[in-house]
């Protein structure tokens, strides 16, 4: 006995015994399998775009992570240069004002620099300790704040997105009443 043939002339998979219903049923089980497996490579090509997309904009906005935090020396050293003029020295001397002036301006355009770039510079004086944004150096007793406040900000932090650049170095309080929320 021969393989049942398609009008074309081609034998079929089914069997002799195989009647056209389960050859039916057998089809519509494939192609729900094929469907299924289908859709799942489509969501899973989907989720790699996304991802892809992700990573590219991270890729964007960190990329100049460490060039950023090399830079951010530099506004400390410029800060540094202002702070050691003594005011009553600038006020004596135009060439030593003028001077002053130069480098407050290079410093507030820095500043500026960093901003459109993404990059903020924290001053967190006054807020609750964050152990991500901030490294303590010391604790002083400060009955007149809430424990756990910052009290004290050796040297800014900078952030460049949400993630920290460098972590503000702070001194914190300590003595006051606790200062976690919902007391």
């Amino acid at each position: 006995m021969s393989s049942p043939t398609t009008p074309d002339g081609s034998e079929t998979d089914a069997s002799p015994t195989e009647s056209s219903a389960e050859a039916v049923v057998r089809l519509e089980a494939e192609v729900a399998d094929l469907k299924d497996r289908l859709l799942r490579a489509l969501a899973e090509t989907e989720n790699l775009r996304r991802r892809a997309e992700r990573d590219v904009g991270d890729a964007r906005q960190y990329a100049v992570s460490r060039f950023a935090g090399d830079l951010v020396g530099v506004a400390d050293n410029l800060e540094r240069a202002l702070a050691s003029v003594p005011a009553e020295a600038a006020r004596g001397s135009a060439a030593l004002k003028t001077l002053a002036d130069g480098v407050a301006l290079t410093g507030r355009e820095l500043l500026q620099v960093f901003e459109k770039h993404g990059i903020r510079r924290i001053e967190p004086l006054g807020e609750r300790f964050d152990p991500h944004l901030h490294e303590a150096l010391f604790e002083a007793a400060d009955p007149s704040v809430p424990s756990g406040t910052v009290s004290t900000v050796v040297s800014p932090g900078y952030v460049i997105g949400s993630r920290p650049l460098r972590a503000a170095k702070v001194g914190v309080a300590r003595g006051g009443p606790d200062g976690k929320k919902g007391d």
